[in-house]
């Protein structure tokens, strides 16, 4: 598969905050899954540098779950995941878009962790984040722990399914 997809991420009020352009895997009614190769370029607006990514990954957004997926691959294996909390993403054409809030959770050595709550803080004051939302994300966040804790979709081998697309 080919086909080229643009992943882009904003802010809350739709500001563009950075971007990189991936490889269809799949695509279904609710999410898409695409590759990130390597050396592929991230066009980061909001610290206005372009970085190299120097590793390949597994990418899963969704269109209607709060969270994104995405599993760094190493020598054919998952060796650290990243989730951000998220509205749930947009797809137009060959686009997809999705507002980061902030929150994420990774996995790095086996170990789950919640990262930048700080910068969720800081952020709900900046971009003005309704109460709703904040409670939301929170709320999200608790979800998509559960989803690991419990081995649910994705979290139930179907982002390694595509390990077999990355290049020996």
């Amino acid at each position: 598969m080919d086909d080229e997809i643009t992943i882009q991420v904003l802010k809350y009020g739709d500001h563009l905050h950075y971007e990189w352009t991936t490889k269809l895997l799949e695509k279904t009614e609710t999410h898409i899954f695409v590759l990130g190769e390597y050396g592929r370029k991230l066009n980061h607006y909001t610290k206005q540098k372009i970085f190299t990514v120097d590793n390949w990954t597994i990418e899963f957004f969704s269109c209607d779950l709060w969270f994104t997926v995405s599993a760094d691959v190493v020598d054919g294996k998952i060796n650290q995941y990243y989730c951000n909390i998220n509205e749930p993403a947009k797809i137009k054409g060959n686009t997809v878009s999705f507002v980061d809030l902030d929150l994420d959770l990774i996995q790095r050595n086996g170990d789950w962790k919640v990262v930048d709550e700080d910068e969720f803080e800081i952020n709900s004051v900046r971009f003005n984040y309704p109460e709703e939302l904040i409670r939301r994300s929170r709320k999200e966040l608790d979800n998509l722990q559960d989803r690991v804790k419990n081995n649910k979709f994705p979290f139930d081998g179907a982002i390694e399914r595509f390990i077999e697309f990355i290049p020996k």
